[in-house]
């Protein structure tokens, strides 16, 4: 029998067959154990954090699939006015009614801590079915386009709030919090630079094809939603969190009432039955953490001014010697750069000395608005774009810190959720704003020099205070 296989060449066919199928395969085979073994790394894969690390980058390829589609309909298939228009629209039928919902995401997720994994897995899911109700109206740009829009919108914050709420629960030993977010974080803006070049070429195929590929990553996410660790779900020893900072008659933020389990306060007054007290908030530890939350919203107004403000900008007037996608295409990348940049270097610098990290990297960003405004060129548009991207990674990153070290045990999750939820809010003001400015480049880095300035006023005086200060909760290295 071995002979005959020898003689019809059988069973040289089949090695050669067999070794050309593991050439085929090892490329793809090679890069998955290459991704797989970066994301698990240095305890990641043990404590689940690796699988939010792929969920995440799932997450930011969809999203792009679906902004390859809606730009290429809304922003590039028309003129420069009727663009406006339509994006104004975009903007008034999905971001203000946004706005309201927003404030309710936080709280309503606070309701739903054994539901996590679902609450992720619903978002993705949301998103696919989305896609594809989309796929139908870009073509046509009609507007049964936008509540379609708005419901990816708020799909995709809904996931960002879970997702922040969920990383506390997976830092592996001896991890901080901001690195572990800078490693979520790269994996999404990995993602999505891969991802952009596939959704353009979708889009050379057919209008709808980009929003075919986004529910595709979307149903995959759906089910790796399901594939992290059951402690997601786990609402042990959390309470909910109140942005508010009660003052006592010296200034200073007042203590929070000491409670035992259940929110009962401890001890008994007048031989009273204990006290049901509300939540505790964030009062028992100092506003760092606020004026934190008014830098990063100042950077994030930014953002979405930026957005807005220069894709119709450059349209219209591109930068010296460039066409319009070319100046696009070189203000996009120099935020990426900046955003992957400032998140290497948040990892870096292990969040020490956030207050004066957040308080340095607005000043930057302001100064070089400033000078943008000044003198206005390309090469400032693009720096700004690059340092606007690399501030609001570090100063992201920062707070994220401050809540970990700061916001107690109890209450960090949804103080995450609630954080997360004003941000967002802080970039659909700064895109509304963008959207209605005149097309003067003088003008816009003036707004956004002022935006930021807004920002410093508000926040860098009592971040620059608290850490002369310190606090008396130890540091998170």
């Amino acid at each position: 029998m071995a002979a005959a296989r020898s003689h019809d060449g059988s069973g040289p066919l089949r090695r050669a067959g067999r070794s050309m199928g593991h050439a085929l395969r090892s490329p793809f085979t090679g890069t998955a154990k290459g991704i797989r073994k970066a994301t698990h790394a240095h305890g990641a894969g043990e404590s689940g954090l690796g699988k939010l690390i792929e969920l995440h980058a799932v997450n930011g390829a969809g999203d792009v699939m679906i902004t390859v589609a809606l730009a290429s309909t809304v922003f590039f298939s028309v003129p420069t006015d009727e663009a406006r228009g339509r994006v104004a629209l975009y903007l008034a039928i999905t971001m203000a009614p946004f706005t309201l919902l927003a404030p309710v995401i936080g709280p309503l997720l606070d309701r739903l801590p054994h539901g996590r994994r679902a609450a992720m897995a619903g978002a993705m899911f949301a998103r696919a079915v989305l896609a594809i109700t989309m796929s139908g109206a870009v073509a046509t740009g009609g507007l049964e386009l936008y509540p379609a829009a708005l419901g990816v919108l708020v799909a995709s914050k809904a996931y960002g709030v879970v997702r922040s709420a969920v990383v506390p629960r997976l830092l592996p030993p001896r991890f901080s919090l901001v690195k572990a977010n800078s490693r979520v974080t790269l994996a999404g803006l990995l993602a999505t630079g891969l991802a952009a070049p596939i959704g353009a070429g979708l889009q050379t195929v057919g209008s709808g094809w980009p929003l075919y590929g986004a529910c595709a990553i979307f149903l995959g996410g759906t089910f790796l939603a399901f594939t992290l660790p059951p402690k997601v779900d786990s609402a042990k020893g959390e309470r909910k969190a109140r942005l508010i900072v009660p003052h006592g008659a010296d200034g200073e933020p007042a203590a929070a009432p000491r409670t035992g389990r259940r929110g009962l306060r401890i001890g008994r007054k007048n031989g009273a039955k204990p006290v049901r007290d509300k939540p505790p908030g964030l009062r028992s530890v100092g506003g760092s953490v606020l004026h934190g939350l008014q830098a990063n919203a100042s950077h994030r107004a930014l953002s979405g001014f930026l957005i807005f403000f220069l894709a119709f900008l450059l349209r219209e007037h591109p930068l010296a010697g460039q066409s319009a996608a070319v100046s696009l295409g070189i203000v996009g990348v120099a935020a990426g750069a900046g955003n992957a940049c400032g998140t290497a270097v948040g990892a870096w610098l292990r969040a020490r000395g956030p207050e004066v990290i957040i308080a340095t990297v607005l000043g930057l960003a302001l100064g070089v608005a400033v000078l943008t405004a000044l003198f206005f060129s390309t090469v400032m548009v693009a720096a700004l774009a690059a340092v606007a991207g690399f501030t609001q990674a570090l100063s992201k990153l920062s707070l994220d810190a401050m809540i970990q070290r700061d916001v107690p045990e109890e209450v960090r999750t949804s103080a995450f959720a609630r954080s997360e939820t004003l941000l967002q809010m802080a970039w659909v003001v700064g895109g509304g704003i963008g959207i209605a400015l005149p097309l003067n480049g003088v003008l816009g880095m003036s707004v956004a020099s002022a935006i930021l300035a807004l920002g410093a006023a508000t926040s860098v005086r009592g971040l620059l205070g608290a850490a002369r200060r310190g606090t008396p909760h130890p540091r998170v290295a």
